[in-house]
């Protein structure tokens, strides 16, 4: 039986994964998390077989949490379930210690087979996003920006780029304000970008907009 921990900060989708899952005589919902927090608590009082894990929460998300989970249970394997469809994202996640990364408008298929793939000790990458890696492995392109964000810039990237301002960003992710004003200087220094007209643009050209 996998013992699975899911974490996502929509209860609605959570509800709907338990569902899902009770239909399967090999996998249950041992824990259910809403932000990065809960997760690390619960992997300190609780064994599970498989952290099934949403990328961007409020909080301690993304990288960062994944980093923390693995000094914590460096055995736990961790399937990053997210919304993000790009390559650069799941490439930041595998790089923290991540097992796999599958996208959530996969197919229930496609899902179970990813979670008994990593609950057994293999890795799993979304075919789509596998096949982007793979390319831009082989045929790089020059001057990337993006590719030199941390995880956490990178979701404010995101966010700036859908035309959240300062305060909704703040909000969304549990940050205060300053913070996310100090994200958003960091990326456009990093990127060499003056405004968020032109950080549209560059997200535009490298499909990185949704």
């Amino acid at each position: 039986m996998i013992r699975l921990l899911l974490a996502d900060d929509h209860a609605i989708l959570r509800k709907g994964l338990r569902q899902l899952f009770e239909l399967e005589a090999d996998i249950t919902v041992a824990g259910e998390a809403a932000n990065g927090e809960d997760v690390l608590e619960l992997i300190h009082e609780q064994e599970f077989d498989l952290l099934l894990l949403d990328m961007t929460m409020g909080g301690v998300s993304g990288t960062e949490l994944i980093s923390h989970v693995k000094a914590i249970k460096s055995t736990l394997p961790i399937l990053i379930l997210s919304m993000h469809k790009v390559s650069q994202v799941a490439i930041l996640a595998l790089r923290a210690g991540a097992d796999g990364y599958i996208t959530k408008d996969s197919e229930t298929e496609s899902l179970l087979v990813a979670i008994r793939k990593v609950a057994g000790g293999g890795k799993y990458i979304d075919p789509v996003l596998a096949e982007e890696i793979a390319y831009n492995t082989t045929f790089p392109e020059q001057d990337q920006p993006h590719a030199d964000l941390s995880s956490r810039e990178f979701e404010v990237f995101r966010l700036l780029v859908t035309g959240s301002n300062i305060n909704e960003i703040a909000e969304q992710l549990i940050l205060n304000n300053k913070t996310v004003s100090t994200y958003k200087s960091r990326i456009m220094k990093k990127m060499d970008i003056r405004n968020v007209a032109d950080l549209v643009r560059y997200a535009v050209q490298h499909d990185l907009a949704e």
